[in-house]
């Protein structure tokens, strides 16, 4: 492809996606290689007719030392005789891998779009240009298929997409970064075959063809073997894109009409979602609402996978007090009638700033002790707890055996069944105490209530907040949770006591 070939492929990308309006500042992610080099050469060459203004930001992972530095100064020369002002930045990635406990890919790839996020900001552009190529989008889309994705991973790369501070403080100014992708229909030997006509001379990153990073082997190993069995399978995958993207955009276009039905206002960063009105759509409408859900709270989908979506899809058929934890800090429960995505959220108290942070609390405070009517109905703040006693017939059809191990740790529902004769008609409720023991049904020995808490997973934050039902003389119930052993039903009960509480 000639030189005056690429920019009109790149011209044309760039005018069907609308990537530009004009009269904008656009920041260009340079790394130094082939890529990027050629799309901010190509941009440069093109800005009069965009009717553009560019910056390049370049950030320094401080992963390879000498030639880091080498790099960054390549780039901050080749800006300099385009006439285009620069930003260089510096990040430790290992140090932030380290904090993060994920991959030097991720690590890398979160801080070179915050590094790019801040830029744009701090120069008052909304559009960042990266050297994505089409090469990048077939291996993004393999990679979404092996990792396991539904129909929007399988859409690869998109030309445009908005970046809300990727769920964190990093976008000191309001409304989304864009990123676009000029490059997305450009082979990335064009791209090189580009740099050498016009004697740029990028750098080259050793890293690029290191077997430890996922992407590396996947381009290196798994493609080359894959085009043995269809030499095609570029073209196989885009045109597996391009369908996924048709089909995204109509399942989206449906869920944003569902959305102001199914979806409840947002209270303490939180989305409530009907349960009937969501769990009575069509799956690929429930999976999407999730997403919008995840999405919204959690300020992205990055790292939101398909096994996500469907462990929360499952809450809407669990019982009442089920809850989840996924990416992004964000935890998932059932509540009556309702489906509530919310963030993990730091406490307020200035000791506790040092702890990690803590999930909002699904549960009023209870302060005091509260009666119960047995039988009858109670009010306590932020419940109605309804007592009814099951005799004879009623009682010898109820099941007698231990319920089995739940499939995930979360809460076992609002309603349990009792030994009348063993808990009393006396019984009250409170919160935990210091000391409190109980003895968790299946149990043979007593376990102190903060221990069960902490191997319940249950969060810290939600503790002292949970109903305990107790007796004079022992817990009976920590609710949601567990009964205790010493008051279940057995073959020898007459009378049943069965309690529900009701949010």
């Amino acid at each position: 492809m000639t030189e005056s070939g690429i920019e009109a492929l790149v011209l044309a990308f760039i005018s069907r996606h609308r990537l530009v309006a004009g009269d904008e500042t656009v920041v260009v992610g340079v790394s130094g290689g082939a890529d990027s080099v050629c799309l901010l050469h190509i941009l440069a060459g093109c800005r009069g007719r965009l009717g553009i203004g560019l910056h390049v930001a370049h950030l320094n992972h401080e992963l390879r030392e000498a030639e880091a530095e080498a790099d960054a100064e390549y780039v901050s020369a080749l800006a300099g005789s385009l006439g285009i002002p620069v930003t260089i930045g510096r990040e430790g990635v290992a140090a932030y891998r380290a904090e993060r406990a994920c991959s030097l890919e991720e690590a890398a790839r979160e801080l070179r779009y915050r590094f790019l996020i801040r830029v744009a900001a701090e120069i008052g552009a909304n559009r960042i240009a990266v050297g994505h190529t089409r090469d990048d989008h077939v291996e993004t889309i393999l990679m979404h298929i092996l990792r396991g994705t539904g129909t929007s991973g399988l859409r690869g790369l998109l030309p445009c997409r908005s970046l809300p501070g990727w769920g964190q403080d990093w976008v000191p100014q309001s409304g989304d970064a864009l990123v676009i992708r000029p490059l997305l229909e450009t082979a990335r030997e064009e791209t090189v075959r580009y740099c050498q006509e016009q004697r740029l001379y990028p750098r080259v990153d050793a890293s690029n063809v290191s077997l430890s990073f996922f992407r590396n082997r996947l381009r290196i190993h798994l493609l080359p073997a894959l085009r043995e069995y269809n030499p095609a399978i570029d073209r196989a995958l885009l045109r597996l894109a391009d369908v996924s993207q048709e089909d995204s955009a109509f399942i989206e276009l449906q869920a944003a009409r569902l959305w102001d039905e199914a979806a409840g206002q947002e209270e303490h960063g939180a989305v409530q979602l009907d349960v009937e009105k969501t769990a009575n759509s069509p799956i690929a409408l429930q999976r999407q609402l999730l997403r919008m859900a995840l999405g919204t709270v959690a300020g992205n989908t990055r790292d939101i996978e398909i096994n996500h979506v469907e462990a929360v899809r499952r809450l809407l058929e669990r019982p009442v007090g089920k809850w989840l934890l996924l990416p992004h800090g964000v935890v998932c429960w059932r509540e009556y009638g309702r489906l509530v995505v919310g963030r993990l959220t730091p406490p307020d108290d200035e000791a506790a700033r040092e702890r990690p942070w803590l999930a909002p609390v699904p549960f009023a405070r209870l302060e005091g002790q509260f009666s119960l009517n047995v039988p009858g109905e109670t009010a306590l703040p932020g419940w109605r707890v309804r007592a009814s006693i099951l005799r004879d017939q009623q009682v010898s059809s109820l099941s007698t055996s231990i319920p089995p191990a739940d499939e995930d740790d979360g809460p076992c529902g609002f309603v349990a069944d009792f030994d009348l004769q063993k808990t009393g008609s006396n019984l009250f409720v409170r919160t935990r105490r210091p000391g409190d023991r109980f003895y968790p049904l299946g149990m043979d020995s007593p376990k102190k209530l903060q221990d069960f808490m902490v191997d319940s997973k249950i969060p810290r934050s939600w503790r002292d907040y949970v109903p305990i039902v107790s007796s004079e003389r022992h817990i009976a119930w920590v609710v949601g949770w567990r009964i205790d052993d010493r008051v279940k039903v057995t073959a020898d009960t007459r009378h049943v006591l069965r309690l529900e509480f009701i949010g």
